[in-house]
């Protein structure tokens, strides 16, 4: 087996925790209609979000097609788009371990679905980023996880070879389309399993 030297990590549910539907909850909105709404926006059946992460549809856009859509959440709709920057919740834990794995000699590197307004609303704060050696997000080159041209697009730019590299991811799809291209890959399904991955790269 190839030795790991490079760990990309996905941000949001890996680096990040979200609390979307408290920004719902924030605006009055309860927990039934939280989920709802949430459904409606994130898995959208036209993709809409999808898009958003692609760099294809701008914000204002966005809003104006969820409005048109689901016209009676309108108003909900809008000042959760608007004030996202509410969403993040930071894994200082997480955080001390990337800093720590970046004293080791590991390269580190974000691959990410991402719109670039929410991106960096997200991570303007994050003690991760000034840790990180490179970062490709989709909203850059317009694809996205779990296509395979997002991850040639990560080792191309930074000349990593696909086996010297760990990918840690929250969704299933994408942690397949890293080890689809030739990455050694793990599924973050919470943050204390997540924190002992690490710690094995680490004592390495």
């Amino acid at each position: 087996m190839n030795q790991i030297k490079n760990i990309i990590f996905d941000v949001g549910e890996v680096l990040l925790e979200y609390r979307w539907r408290q920004v719902f909850y924030d605006f009055g909105i309860d927990k039934e209609n939280a989920e709802r709404m949430g459904t409606n926006i994130f898995d959208d059946a036209d993709g809409l979000w999808h898009q958003f992460d692609m760099g294809t549809i701008e914000q204002e856009d966005l809003i104006a097609a969820y409005c048109k859509k689901y016209p009676d959440d309108a108003e909900a709709i809008d000042w959760f788009i608007r004030h996202a920057e509410y969403m993040p919740v930071p894994r200082p834990k997480v955080w001390k371990m990337v800093h720590r794995l970046k004293e080791k000699g590991y390269r580190l590197y974000i691959l990410s679905n991402y719109s670039e307004i929410l991106f960096k609303k997200h991570t303007q704060y994050a003690d991760f980023i000034p840790e990180m050696d490179g970062i490709m997000v989709s909203y850059m080159i317009n694809e996205a996880k779990p296509d395979r041209v997002i991850y040639k697009a990560l080792c191309d730019k930074y000349h990593l070879k696909p086996e010297e590299c760990i990918f840690f991811d929250d969704r299933a799809e994408n942690v397949q389309g890293a080890i689809d291209y030739g990455m050694q890959s793990k599924q973050v399904l919470s943050q204390d399993e997540f924190l002992k991955d690490l710690q094995e790269l680490l004592d390495k």
